[in-house]
């Protein structure tokens, strides 16, 4: 079976997670750039890798890579690449570009020339003149980075974070690729509750619950290399049957718990996670964070509370931060995880995280704030 080079790529911050995701899967990994891990595969690893990766963006098949200074040299060495390979006589091929730090700063112009070239090479393989681009979509990217160009095609369509069960809007949502990076984390096991008192959309218990149940987060969409003649359908077939037969039924206890204070809102994620096929897993309850507690010596906090890019009173956000400092510094033996784009959120808080990262949620600079509580003892687990 024909073996690629392809690209997972990624959030800034989370190439470890996704490195993690691939080597759980049986994947060897053969490089970790900023953004983007480098695997090898045949089609069945495409699939399976599409079908499964939780926490990176999109599966990019690699074309080819090559130092290119001037238009000529980005045209010559495009054409020299097997299109053929992999595009129909019929394909759907839009080019899209960015440019850092190359001599060829203009995206436009290499867009341009990419897409000239790969026209000028299908013309001379397939004898025609014109093309329909009716077919499948396979959209090509086009990457200046120092003068070296990278070409890839996009095997996944829509990103990985459309698993296909949020159908509802709300506000500034949780992106699900970065909800089942924090869970990843956290390092939270399904045996131990796990509580987001801010829930919105359901995303985070929603990713939980899929996790706990081992269910592939592509297995209830499509992906645009699905309907490529070069991928053998029972390649596809074959890794959806595999992941319908992981899925983990007997799972079912409820210790997901998602809060939030709009009863419309609870509604919308327990219509998500009816839709993601978890809603036996997660309890959801209209509720205040004022209200917040819980009885239960060890368990986890999870969560992407309001802050003030997303409810435009930063103020406000920073009284709930002072308030979140209270109830959960209190709760001395949990663990709680905080992802909030308020760089003295620890100061304000009232404590200094365990350890923090750097995440982008839908464009913004976030920090992920990792508080560890004490592992339980074997009677407490």
């Amino acid at each position: 079976m024909k073996k690629f080079e392809l690209i997972a790529t990624t959030t800034f911050g989370l190439e470890a997670v996704v490195k993690k995701e691939l080597k759980k899967l049986g994947i060897k990994i053969s490089q970790v750039k900023n953004g983007r891990v480098f695997f090898e595969g045949d089609y069945d690893t495409l699939c399976r890798a599409n079908l499964w990766l939780r926490s990176a963006e999109r599966v990019l098949l690699k074309m080819g890579s090559f130092k290119a200074e001037n238009f000529d040299e980005l045209y010559e060495k495009t054409g020299a690449l097997p299109w053929q390979e992999i595009l129909p006589e019929n394909a759907e091929f839009p080019v899209l570009g960015r440019s850092i730090k190359s001599k060829l700063h203009s995206v436009p112009s290499c867009q341009s020339i990419v897409k000239k070239s790969i026209v000028d090479k299908m013309q001379k393989e397939y004898g025609s003149q014109w093309f329909s681009e009716k077919g499948p979509l396979y959209t090509i990217e086009v990457e200046l980075r120092k003068d070296i160009a990278t070409l890839t095609i996009d095997t996944s369509g829509d990103g990985l974070h459309k698993r296909g069960y949020r159908k509802l809007n709300t506000t500034a949502p949780l992106q699900e690729t970065i909800a089942a990076a924090m869970i990843y984390l956290s390092r939270w096991h399904k045996d131990r509750i796990l509580i987001d008192p801010f829930t919105g959309s359901g995303t985070i218990p929603i990713e939980a619950a899929m996790m706990a149940q081992n269910i592939a987060p592509g297995l209830h969409r499509s992906f645009a290399s699905q309907k490529w003649p070069i991928i053998p359908q029972k390649s596809w077939i074959k890794a959806e049957e595999e992941a319908k037969d992981l899925i983990n039924h007997d799972n079912q206890v409820r210790l997901i718990m998602g809060n939030d204070i709009d009863d419309n809102v609870i509604g919308i994620a327990r219509y998500h996670a009816k839709e993601a096929g978890v809603e036996n897993m997660i309890h959801f309850q209209q509720k205040s964070f004022v209200d917040f507690s819980s009885s239960r010596k060890y368990g986890y906090i999870i969560t992407n509370p309001p802050y003030g890019e997303r409810i435009n009173n930063k103020d406000e956000a920073e009284d709930l931060y002072r308030l979140m400092g209270r109830k959960l510094k209190s709760l001395k033996t949990w663990s709680y995880y905080i992802l909030t784009s308020n760089k003295e959120f620890e100061k304000i808080f009232g404590k200094k995280a365990s350890k923090r990262r750097k995440l982008y949620n839908g464009g913004i600079e976030t920090h992920y704030y990792q508080y560890y509580g004490p592992r339980p003892s074997v009677n407490d687990k």
